[in-house]
């Protein structure tokens, strides 16, 4: 897309359009209140289970900790929307990943246009389902063998308590999916990352009160929780600046004629974002390594416990393989969003070009090579900042924060930057349909 300069609106400038404007409004109403219902949707419990017994069995639980992330805290409270959006996520990544290997989707995705890109949402839908049947009835299994001082978590087991917490399970992560879904087409912003967003958020009162009472409670840690603050500090605003760093590549458009009136040049540019998945990767990433901590958390089978053991949160093992996935969705969600090819090719039918870059080949490949300096380099950032709290918190010794990491804080300014400016699009909008009715 080739953008010229514009004058984007102030923050109050927003606020006041956000006010007289009754479509956006309504948007933001829609998406405060399935929020909220979502939210309470959390802590209606699953049936036949001791929730005290449980909640002492799991307490200091790493791999519950981290899957409540994205689940808002339904898994340690053995809500049915437990499995929050994290089937969704799941079938979204296979999807992709299947569109991009498989022909007779990329064409349905390319070629039909809005039907296709409809039919692979639903594809997406029935692979979210089996997704939440399987992982429901995993819990299910788990469930029955937890206990705590002799005292079983599960009241009356058997293949009917199976069936309830799989079918509950399932039911509460569809209705999820479809008020995410609900979220993204009649709200505001993208509904699978406000849910997460607001899970992460739910978290953040527990963990400053957490923060505070440790520094109350022993005066030598005050420098060390000072320290970490200051270091989410610098990260937020790193994050920020990567998020908004934009590589901005001069577009010239040749002198045409249409009619009598003769169009002279015109200088624009192509902007490609520094980090061009945004937050997908680290949500992306995320979600697939909840995969092999979950099955041996849920399992007895030693292989996968020792696979879990190594990939516990806020391990070495896990750091490492966080980097690659989070280096591998880089590319292949810039792949996604851009076609250097495609992009080419519409630069030279729109009659545009680079300066000292032939159209054509020439331009796909420079387009390419940009693209792929640029999403190394967001990738890197983005790695870095992964394992910065990680050592912080080992070398301070808080550990207050170990919910809210740099996954989550990563989660918090990606969404909360792509929301405003979805918001700030659609005050533009409004501004210019305002005008053209005056």
């Amino acid at each position: 897309m080739v953008i010229s300069k514009g004058k984007t609106p102030s923050a109050q400038e927003t606020f006041m359009q956000m006010a007289q404007a009754a479509g956006l409004r309504s948007r933001l109403l829609i998406t405060m209140g399935i929020l909220i219902l979502v939210r309470l949707g959390i802590f209606l419990p699953l049936p036949d289970v001791n929730r005290q017994v449980f909640s002492q069995a799991v307490k200091g639980n790493q791999i519950i900790n981290f899957i409540d992330i994205f689940s808002g805290g339904g898994l340690s409270a053995l809500g049915i929307f437990a499995l929050g959006i994290i089937p969704y996520i799941n079938a979204s990544i296979i999807m992709q990943l299947m569109t991009a290997a498989l022909p007779t989707l990329e064409n349905l995705q390319k070629n039909e246009g809005e039907a296709g890109r409809r039919k692979i949402s639903q594809y997406t839908r029935y692979v979210a389902l089996g997704w939440a049947l399987l992982q429901g009835f995993g819990i299910g299994i788990w469930l029955q063998g937890v206990g705590y001082n002799g005292v079983p978590a599960v009241e009356n087991p058997g293949p009917v308590f199976l069936i309830e917490t799989m079918l509950a399970l399932s039911a509460g992560s569809m209705f999820v999916m479809w008020a995410s879904e609900l979220v993204t087409e009649k709200g505001v912003g993208n509904g699978a990352s406000l849910l997460i967003f607001i899970s992460i958020v739910a978290g953040l009162p527990r963990s400053l009160g957490s923060t505070i009472k440790l520094a109350q409670e022993d005066s030598s840690r005050v420098g060390g929780v000072i320290l970490l603050l200051a270091v989410f500090l610098l990260m937020t605003v790193a994050i920020v600046f990567v998020q908004e760093g934009t590589r901005r590549i001069p577009i010239i458009s040749a002198r045409r004629q249409v009619g009598r009136k003769l169009y002279r040049e015109q200088a624009n540019y192509l902007p490609l974002k520094l980090n061009q998945g945004g937050v997908m990767p680290i949500i992306f990433a995320s979600s697939v390594l909840i995969l092999p901590a979950s099955l041996g958390q849920f399992s007895n089978n030693p292989v996968l416990v020792q696979v879990s053991t190594f990939l516990a949160p806020n391990t070495w093992g896990y750091v490492a393989l966080y980097l690659v996935l989070i280096l591998g969705f880089s590319y292949f969600y810039s792949s996604l969003i851009i076609n250097p090819v495609d992009l080419s090719q519409n630069l030279k039918k729109m009659g545009s070009s680079i300066p000292g870059i032939r159209p054509g080949t020439a331009t796909s490949t420079y387009i390419s090579g940009v693209l792929n300096r640029l999403t190394l380099l967001g990738a890197i950032f983005l790695g870095a900042v992964a394992v910065v709290p990680t050592a912080v918190e080992r070398a301070t010794g808080v550990q207050t924060f170990s919910g809210i990491g740099a996954t989550s804080l990563l989660i918090l300014v990606g969404v909360a930057i792509e929301t405003a400016k979805q918001i700030q699009t659609y005050v533009i909008s409004q501004r210019y349909e305002g005008m053209v009715k005056q």
